[in-house]
């Protein structure tokens, strides 16, 4: 495998289009901040940690059509659509863990301090 083939391996797993800013507009921006909106609504009403895995996967089905529809894209591609629907997941599942400890700190002060932006604790007493 020669240096020239062996650096463009890695473009071709994330994304098939020409180009990475297609890639980030569509997958990473606008469905990303779908998925980080998902999350955080399955949060803010209680749901439980499954739901954000489903939103995630319906979203990932949605990016894929963008991609298809806009830049002519592979529709029924499991291996783009595994990629885009774990972009989806990742900053759904980000999403839900900040909205989940800013709920736990703000229902609960007399339990729980804030213990970084995504983890909360029990007060010391």
């Amino acid at each position: 495998m020669t240096a020239t083939r062996r650096s463009s391996v890695v473009p071709e797993l994330l994304y098939e289009e020409d180009s990475l800013g297609v890639f980030l507009l569509v997958t990473v921006v606008l469905g990303g901040g779908a998925a980080v909106l998902a999350g955080r609504a399955v949060a803010l009403t209680w749901r439980p940690w499954w739901q954000v895995v489903v939103y995630s996967l319906m979203l990932g089905a949605a990016v894929r059509f963008i991609h298809f529809a806009l830049f002519d894209g592979t529709l029924l591609s499991i291996h783009y659509y595994a990629v885009d629907s774990s972009v989806c997941m990742a900053l759904a599942f980000f999403g839900f863990q900040a909205a989940r400890a800013g709920r736990m700190i703000a229902q609960y002060p007399w339990i729980n301090e804030p213990d970084g932006p995504l983890r909360w604790r029990r007060k010391r007493r």
